[in-house]
């Protein structure tokens, strides 16, 4: 809510931008077409002219924020003015300078009324500009988005700055995660034509910058083993949550991520939460638990969905069946390759494909009983036969794959944590995981209004703080109190 409303001077002021920016207009706009510019020369000075004006226009908005009295009261507490000066905030269009009040309350950190009552974000970014830089470093590294900006000629942060302000605003997020993931949850219905959900959770190796390479890799030559592999690495887990209509068509999928964390509690806890919430609002959808054979995937699953029809995923299936047959017949002869299209399609299609599976394998593991990887196949194959019901799963349009958890695995984590050179820690890895995730998910639109809030308190003379609205915590922006 804008406090100075002087509205004869601002209307003056305004109309004054308004003219200058139409002289400028009109004048590079009969400027006839000189040098090899041409028209790209005549839409980059547009630009310029426009971002100028609107600057012009947000550094009038902002002062009307501003509150200059000699003292306030907020929450019971005197803050005295200490400091009117000006200050540089960067909004959409660039950087504009204000003039505003700085007040404080004893010994306490100093609070800028002008900064609460706009929401500005980190004590610097107006939230359209803001929320464009958390945007553009979920989806691209920050010295991508620092050459893309500066394409665009608006807007044109440092890479430095599209690195700092994602953590410092998922700290936010974070602080209040659970009660902002339940409004989103609350807010949101299951799409129509909907009667299958699907829970899928699997796992990505990323490199970290804490992953402890050296020390894992001093211990392997210290027990006589081969250093190998990416011993720097550790496991970012993603989960999904998935809709099918009755034909087995996809409608909509939600994305969690969450980075490396003993046996994935946080994101399982998300899991949870999401499907409470969906089967509260029809308890009567077919409920599919998708995984690869993962032990603690399953240990989870089995015990969160105990009346889920569990499901081994297929493709992840078929790979353990190649190794077996190629460890009997040997790795891609003609005989591995025949068997493996034989036993593959019965497995897929075949009632019972699995039991037909099981026998031709042990069949084997009797004439090659030394063969360890055939007995370990063998193994893999028996431990989840109540879970390749393959055959019966497709007749009821049920999904038999966890591709879409692996595409999240892929799109969520891959494209953006692994890219050449990037290593992480968990703070900076896990502002780009939430932020993408909502962005996958749909949900961004929505959380950012939540997120924003945060940093908004209203201030007015003589001094009044207006209640938060619901999911906002107790703690706006730093040195508000």
């Amino acid at each position: 809510m804008a406090i100075n409303l002087d509205l004869k001077s601002t209307s003056s002021a305004i109309d004054g931008i308004v003219a200058k920016l139409s002289a400028k207009i009109k004048e590079v706009f009969f400027q006839p077409d000189t040098g090899s510019a041409g028209l790209e020369g005549f839409e980059r000075e547009l630009r310029r002219i426009v971002a100028e004006a609107e600057r012009d226009v947000m550094a009038e908005k902002l002062a009307q924020y501003d509150v200059d009295v000699p003292k306030l009261v907020i929450d019971g507490k005197s803050y005295r003015r200490v400091l009117r000066a000006e200050s540089t905030y960067t909004c959409a269009a660039g950087e504009v300078r204000v003039m505003r009040s700085l007040y404080r309350h004893e010994a306490e950190l100093a609070i800028v009324p002008l900064e609460l009552n706009a929401g500005i974000i980190e004590g610097h970014w107006t939230p359209w500009a803001a929320r464009q830089m958390v945007v553009m470093t979920s989806l691209l590294p920050p010295q991508t988005g620092e050459r893309l900006f500066a394409e665009l000629g608006m807007l044109c942060p440092s890479k430095s700055s599209l690195d700092r302000l994602p953590k410092a605003m998922h700290a936010v997020w974070e602080g209040d995660r659970e009660q902002f993931e339940r409004c989103l949850r609350e807010e949101e219905t299951i799409p129509e034509g909907t009667v299958t959900v699907a829970v899928s959770l699997d796992g990505v190796m990323t490199p970290m910058k804490d992953g402890k390479r050296q020390a894992k890799r001093a211990q392997a030559q210290a027990e006589g083993r081969r250093p190998q592999g990416p011993a720097g690495h550790q496991e970012v887990g993603c989960g999904t949550v998935s809709f099918y209509n009755a034909q087995g068509e996809r409608l909509q999928t939600r994305t969690l991520g969450r980075m490396p964390e003993s046996k994935k509690q946080t994101l399982k806890r998300q899991l949870q939460a999401e499907m409470a919430r969906i089967l509260n609002q029809n308890p009567d959808l077919q409920v599919v638990a998708v995984a690869d054979g993962a032990k603690d995937n399953w240990t989870f699953l089995d015990s969160a969905f105990p009346n889920a029809s569990a499901v081994v995923d297929f493709f992840h299936a078929a790979d353990h069946l190649k190794k077996a047959l190629d460890s009997a017949y040997g790795e891609n002869t003609p005989q591995a390759q025949a068997q493996f299209d034989k036993l593959r399609r019965r497995l897929r299609d075949e009632s019972k494909g699995v039991e037909g599976v099981i026998r031709s394998l042990r069949h084997l593991h009797k004439k090659h009983p030394r063969r360890k990887v055939l007995a370990r196949e063998l193994a893999y194959f028996r431990n989840n036969r109540h879970r390749m019901s393959y055959a019966e799963v497709k007749a009821q349009h049920l999904p038999i794959g966890s591709g879409v958890v692996e595409a999240a695995c892929k799109t969520l984590v891959t494209q953006r944590l692994k890219l050449s050179g990037m290593r992480w820690r968990h703070r900076g890895g896990q502002a780009i995981l939430t932020f993408r995730g909502l962005l996958q998910s749909d949900r961004f639109d929505r959380a950012w209004p939540k997120l924003a809030t945060m940093y908004r308190k209203s201030v007015r003379p003589p001094a009044q703080v207006i209640s938060f609205p619901k999911c906002q915590r107790a703690k706006t922006s730093e040195g508000a109190t």
